[in-house]
């Protein structure tokens, strides 16, 4: 099985080798850095860590990971995983979101920053608050068990295929979450150590940042809650392509 990793980076050239560099040898193919508008070296810093890099000019997390998965389709992986480009994720912790993957056992597989290590400050308020309540939606709304908006994620890439991504901003990580349960994908939870990010965060290090993410991800609730999705799929079919595919 080949694994695809997709890291947006917008202005991480700091934090960007060090993120590349610490992904588990043997266990990648190919590293994908969608570079996404930055104005600063993170390019130059991926491409001389190895990584291959492509560009997104549109500004947008989304919008980044949209790129990638063009990017994913001329190489066609069997997994794909995101982590995000500023070093708060633990590269090396990679397997624990793979391996059930690849032994069959899941679809998806979100990294929990909850039932993790978490350094402290590295986990702000805002989006502990966030992430609680947005769990709590998706729980009373889906029935699903999530305990976190993990961006350390990894998914099958034809279960991801079928997902039909649409979010070029911040509600890209909770609609993937919501689509996984809308379309009976086996999901499973891996705890994983979170700590300070290089940098200022884009998203919760500002006010305004917090408040449009904040706004995007209950709307984004609100809108699947409300209207249904394409990608409802009974879960004996994915479960027998599911065994297929292990």
């Amino acid at each position: 099985m080949t694994t695809l990793v997709i890291i947006p980076a917008f202005n991480e050239a700091d934090a960007i080798g060090h993120v590349v560099g610490d992904l588990p040898a043997g266990r990648v193919d190919e590293v994908v850095v969608v570079n996404n508008a930055s104005t600063d070296a993170t390019e130059c810093n991926a491409r001389a860590a190895g990584a291959t890099v492509v560009r997104e000019p549109e500004p947008g997390y989304g919008a980044a990971c949209l790129r990638g998965l063009e990017y994913a389709a001329s190489v066609s992986p069997d997994i794909i995983v995101f982590l995000d480009g500023d070093y708060s994720d633990h590269p090396d912790e990679l397997p624990r979101l793979v391996d059930p993957i690849r032994c069959g056992e899941a679809d998806f597989v979100v990294g929990s920053r909850i039932q993790g290590d978490a350094e402290p400050g590295a986990l702000l308020p805002q989006a502990r608050i966030g992430n609680r309540l947005a769990c709590r939606l998706m729980r009373w709304i889906w029935g699903a068990q999530y305990t976190d908006l993990g961006p350390f994620r990894a998914i099958r890439y034809d279960a991801l295929q079928r997902l039909n991504m649409q979010d070029r901003t911040f509600g890209w990580t909770i609609e993937m979450q919501i689509k996984a349960v809308e379309a009976g994908l086996r999901i499973q939870e891996a705890p994983v150590s979170y700590r300070k990010r290089v940098g200022v965060s884009k998203i919760t290090g500002t006010v305004s940042g917090t408040v449009r993410a904040s706004a995007k991800i209950l709307w984004t609730i609100a809108r699947y809650a409300v209207f249904e999705t394409p990608v409802r799929k009974s879960a004996s079919s994915i479960q027998a392509e599911s065994a297929e595919f292990a």
